[in-house]
């Protein structure tokens, strides 16, 4: 559209205030080619053109002022940008209703006026770029007023603010009593919350700036202990936030405590809108406001939007949950690192019991949906079963170190780390990959092939046949055949399980699983309280261990038989499975030395397919719940080999005097270590 086509629409005596609203806007609006500077060169260019018709200038000051002067700014300001106060699966539905048939605008509502002007998604990201001034300007050349009517606008717009603030403060104070609230806090029913105090203050503010705007009183209102007490309720929030991590956290409790977040920094916001200490900063906020408004307008149907805020805080948790655990999959010291490969070696024992396992389902001939059936639940029983043996799976360990280091990362933003302490943790990290895979592969590859030749001598059979020996061999090569894409679905998988495990932990804590178990009425009856006590602590204490290991199994055995039913070539390679194969068919065919080690090189390049995709999915993950990254990857990288320079075996083998490198304090033997833990003990 021209501006001569504006002009002359705008000229029009039937043409409404709305309607000039959205025209010029859609003027201003930038196309697909231009950058947002042209907004603003248009802006430059609207005011000279209006000053050039003053006649034009005044009918439309006019019409636009008729309308403000009706125009109703309560549901923009209490509603606009803040979640619905109907739950999260309600304000689910309402968005896609009102995505499919939207309500009927009301021309005297500013939020539906907002939804009519800023119509497109487009507009957040140029009106963002346009700066406050031209934008102050642009309302300024707009409305025109006398003294009289501007000062009766303001006063007008003030009241429908500070009815704002007073609703949204009941609000706020409501809902402090929430029984998801005072589930976290059973405290809050008996103390006198800051959410509760923040509202009579306001009460009290509201009531008393109609005599200011009246001339009545000499002072302006004072809102220094509203805004002390601002502080105080987002203080009181983000502690509830951080007993979500422990008490576990739902869908519902994330979208409560980010609602209240979100109505105080309105509230706060709207406080600097009608301060009078400050008139610049006055009209800085509002434009900023101005700015906020549009940009909630543009997500304002979009339920993925929702989802990703609601989740971000549901997500933490659940990393939260998983970085718990992932301080086991990090050996420190040498007796931890020892730890781990008994462990790891234990799982590999039982890693190749279940290898075998499968070999011989497979060999039944049975019906594509049985088989499946049974070598899901041998993955899945058997991987709990590693669990309550204290066994380790190699992989499952890079989704659970993730959270770990996602921790250090955003602690070297706030200040409490560095490069150096992340470089030591990965360092850490490494190693004691390196170990546990190291254990699961040497005892797995050794025990079935132990199994195979044993078998042999005592029974004079094969455990496996000639047909299965080539497909072990066809299945593993990395270039010949899809193992490598496998061992990524399999990674996938490994991620996913670690998320299971942080849900299922997050879960427990929110249902608090213990008490539940400790008063279940069929356990009263069929164990004593010392047992029931020892069962209700174990499943409270390894419940997403459990489920994790368990659906971890069957995600692994069903993904073969979905791809058989959509007809796509989807299968999974683990490391651990695959070095255990490697085991059988060396025992049945006996090869070379060369040969064995050809095929371990194909299991641990799957190994490491495995551990690249399930560390990359949950590092990135744990970062983007923690709101953070990863910078200057380059200063990290010179950490990590200044690290490996100073001591390159740490990269396989820990250090006998291992630094303390969250306190910076000097190294301590590790029998020191043992002494020192036992005079602790023996003082408490």
């Amino acid at each position: 559209m021209s501006l001569q086509t504006l002009l002359t629409r705008l000229a029009d005596p039937q043409t409404s205030a709305v309607k000039s609203m959205v025209l010029i806007v859609d003027w201003l609006r930038p196309s697909g080619r231009e950058s947002a500077s042209a907004a603003r060169e248009r802006i430059t260019g609207l005011a000279a053109v209006l000053e050039s018709h003053p006649q034009l200038h005044a009918d439309l000051s006019e019409r636009l002022r008729n309308w403000l002067e009706e125009a109703r700014f309560f549901h923009l300001l209490t509603s606009l940008g803040l979640y619905s106060r109907r739950g999260f699966l309600r304000e689910v539905g309402e968005r896609l209703y009102e995505r499919f048939n939207p309500a009927p605008v009301d021309m005297s509502s500013v939020r539906d006026v907002f939804f009519l002007v800023f119509h497109r998604k487009s507009d957040m990201d140029w009106v963002d770029e346009v700066p406050d001034d031209t934008w102050l300007d642009l309302f300024l050349l707009l409305w025109q007023f006398t003294p009289e009517d501007g000062q009766r606008l303001r006063d007008r717009v003030a009241l429908e603010i500070l009815n704002a603030i007073e609703l949204l403060s009941i609000w706020i104070a409501a809902e402090g009593l929430e029984p998801t609230l005072i589930r976290l806090d059973p405290r809050m029913v008996e103390r006198d919350s800051a959410l509760v105090a923040l509202q009579r203050e306001l009460a009290v503010y509201a009531q008393g700036y109609p005599a200011y705007l009246r001339g009545e009183g000499e002072e302006s209102p004072d809102d220094a202990h509203a805004r002390v007490l601002l502080e105080q309720c987002a203080e009181e929030v983000a502690r509830l936030g951080r007993r979500t991590v422990s008490q576990g956290a739902s869908v519902a409790i994330t979208h409560l405590l980010e609602r209240l977040s979100q109505t105080l920094d309105r509230i706060e916001h709207l406080l600097d809108v009608i301060s009078p200490a400050d008139p610049q900063a006055r009209a800085q906020r509002s434009a900023e406001l101005f700015r906020q408004l549009v940009q909630a307008v543009a997500a304002r149907n979009s339920v993925r939007a929702l989802w990703q805020q609601n989740s971000r805080m549901l997500a933490r948790s659940v990393t939260e949950n998983s970085s718990g655990h992932g301080e086991h999959y990090i050996a420190g010291n040498r007796r931890d690192y020892f730890r781990m490969l008994g462990s790891a070696a234990g799982g590999g024992v039982i890693i190749a019991l279940m290898a075998l396992i499968k070999l011989k389902v497979l060999e039944l001939g049975l019906a594509p949906f049985t088989q499946t059936l049974l070598v899901a639940l041998n993955y899945g029983l058997g991987f709990v079963l590693i669990h309550m043996l204290h066994g380790t799976v190699a992989t499952k360990q890079p989704a659970m170190t993730a959270a770990s280091i996602a921790e250090k990362v955003e602690q070297g933003e706030k200040g409490r780390a560095n490069a150096r302490k992340l470089a030591e943790l990965l360092v850490k990290v490494g190693r004691t990959q390196f170990v546990a895979v190291l254990g699961n592969v040497a005892l797995a590859v050794t025990v079935a092939w132990l199994l195979g030749w044993g078998y042999r001598a005592w029974a004079g059979l094969e455990l496996i046949d000639q047909h299965r020996y080539e497909y072990i061999r066809a299945g593993l090569h990395p270039w010949l055949s899809p193992a490598l894409l496998y061992a990524g679905i399999a990674g996938v998988w490994l991620f996913c399980s670690g998320l299971i495990a942080g849900f299922f932990d997050n879960r427990a804590a929110y249902l608090n699983l213990a008490e539940r178990l400790r008063g279940h009425p069929l356990l009263r009856r069929i164990l004593p309280q010392a047992m029931r006590e020892r069962v209700a602590t174990y499943l409270h204490d390894n419940y997403g261990a459990l489920m994790s290991n368990f659906l971890f199994g069957l995600l692994l055995g069903y993904t073969g038989y979905v791809g058989y039913l959509l007809g796509l070539p989807i299968d999974i390679r683990h490391v651990a499975f695959a070095s255990a194969e490697v085991g059988y068919a060396a025992a049945y065919a006996m090869p070379g030395p060369a040969e064995v080690v050809r095929l371990l090189c194909f299991a641990l390049m799957i190994g490491g397919v495995n551990l690249a995709v399930s560390f990359g999915l949950a590092l990135s993950v744990a970062l983007r719940a923690r709101g953070t990254r990863i910078t200057g990857p380059g200063k990290l990288l010179k950490a990590y080999f200044q690290v490996l320079r100073e001591r390159p075996a740490g990269l396989l083998y820990p250090p006998a005097t291992p630094v303390d490198t969250e306190k910076g304090e000097q190294p301590v033997p590790v029998k020191a270590q043992g002494k020192a833990q036992e005079k602790v003990q023996e003082k408490t």
